[in-house]
């Protein structure tokens, strides 16, 4: 392979991403983005030797690149009302209360009554945590939420997402750059789920984990931190490195041992034939049976706005809970 296609193999990749970064997230409305593009295809066309053209491009792109990492995230925005609110717990022994916990009633995606709340959750009566996984469209991605079961009382579900302003939709473009603050919605599971099941049109999945309780409790505690954290200093959303799923991994490797890297873990549509096949989904039905069995859309649509919503959504869910320390 000559040294013209690695440069190219380098230099285009970067000098593109550079141009959409300006694009995106520059001053002036993106306007920038247009004459640096003119300027990189100017000097990978006139300056030569090539080694120098690419040493000049490059030089650009690390100029770029270092503006981009500068971009602060901000918790002052105009946010959507939904996200308005960063959630945060307090501890006082085995008893952590979650402020700014999210239960709206829907009457449709964008029309709600707000209730922010304030519950408190005794983690010695934890039981064990279960994943969601909602499907908007294609069958490879997903929405992943991790929820915490208790003895007795509803479960706390969270939700990582974007933190969007008002006017603003995702996109899964612009997901990739400086565009969204970092958000994790505590909510009530009729919030966050039947909102995807009754009013997105979504379709969902729900799988009980068989990690131990221990470890369920790290896990959650470690989630509290960063949520915290989160009210002090936000950070940036990326669809890449800081998503709703990367951040799970990113929790679980601070408490347990950590699994090796999958492709599933980026396309995580997949992700519960992952977690089968590791063994921290129920193995003990094939899995295309676990995977209908663990369909629970028309179990919350049936439910919508039930007290009972998040027992009437597991009733026939394989796997049963057990409390294993």
């Amino acid at each position: 392979m000559g040294l013209p296609v690695l440069w190219g193999l380098v230099l285009v990749p970067a000098a593109l991403w550079a141009t959409a970064a300006l694009w995106f997230d520059g001053p002036f409305g993106g306007w920038l983005a247009a004459p640096y593009g003119i300027v990189v295809v100017a000097l990978l066309g006139a300056l030569r030797p090539l080694g120098r053209a690419a040493v000049a491009v490059g030089l650009s792109v690390l100029l770029v690149a270092g503006w981009w990492v500068s971009i602060p995230p901000r918790n002052d925005r105009p946010w959507l009302a939904d996200v308005a609110r960063p959630p945060t717990a307090t501890f006082d022994g085995d008893r952590v209360t979650i402020h700014n916990l999210r239960n709206f009633r829907y009457r449709s995606e964008t029309d709600y009554d707000e209730r922010w709340e304030q519950r408190s959750f005794d983690l010695s009566k934890l039981t064990g945590a279960d994943l969601f996984l909602s499907y908007w469209g294609s069958p490879w991605i997903a929405h992943t939420i991790v929820s915490w079961e208790f003895e007795s009382g509803p479960p706390l579900a969270i939700s990582i997402e974007t933190r969007k302003e008002v006017g603003e939709e995702y996109s899964a473009i612009r997901g990739f750059f400086r565009q969204y603050e970092l958000y994790y919605v505590a909510a009530d599971e009729r919030d966050v789920i039947a909102l995807r099941t009754n009013h997105r049109g979504e379709e969902v999945y729900l799988y009980r984990l068989t990690t131990s309780v221990s470890v369920a409790r790290s896990v959650l505690l470690d989630y509290l931190k960063e949520m915290n954290a989160l009210a002090e200093a936000p950070r940036w959303y990326n669809a890449a490195t800081h998503n709703c799923t990367t951040m799970i991994r990113h929790h679980t490797k601070n408490v347990a041992a950590e699994n090796p890297w999958d492709w599933r873990i980026l396309v995580n549509g997949r992700i519960d034939a992952l977690g089968y096949e590791r063994g921290t989904i129920p193995d003990d039905l094939p899995f295309a049976e676990l995977r209908a069995r663990s369909d629970i859309t028309e179990r919350a649509r049936a439910a919508g706005d039930d007290a009972g919503f998040s027992q009437r959504i597991r009733v026939g869910l394989p796997g049963a809970r057990m409390r294993a320390k």
